[in-house]
């Protein structure tokens, strides 16, 4: 059975995606940190980052549609539902993944 494409976002980004990438907390704060700084003004707020890249899906699909623009659509929509309802959980920095062996 293939999976849907909520099925692949939710596994990317509960899965390997976020050892590659860090939390998804941690990664979209030091990213609205950066665009706040080139934009001179103050951080973006993570869920805004998550909005952010969901447009910017939005644009490519609009240009070239593609499946994996959908699931990273639905991979960003669920970034930001855990920025706004999931605490932060620790994790062991050791721990490797199938994607980012030579990361950590």
């Amino acid at each position: 059975m293939n999976e849907t494409i909520l099925q692949e976002a939710e596994r990317l980004v509960k899965g390997d995606r976020q050892w590659a990438y860090d939390h998804p907390i941690d990664n979209c704060t030091r990213i609205g940190e950066i665009w706040g700084t080139i934009l001179g003004q103050g951080p973006i707020k993570p869920e805004v980052v998550g909005l952010m890249m969901i447009g910017l899906k939005v644009a490519r699909q609009m240009h070239r549609p593609t499946k994996d623009n959908l699931v990273d659509i639905a991979g960003y929509a669920r970034v930001i539902d855990i920025v706004l309802n999931e605490p932060k959980q620790q994790y062991d920095a050791n721990q490797k993944c199938s994607d980012c062996q030579n990361i950590l």
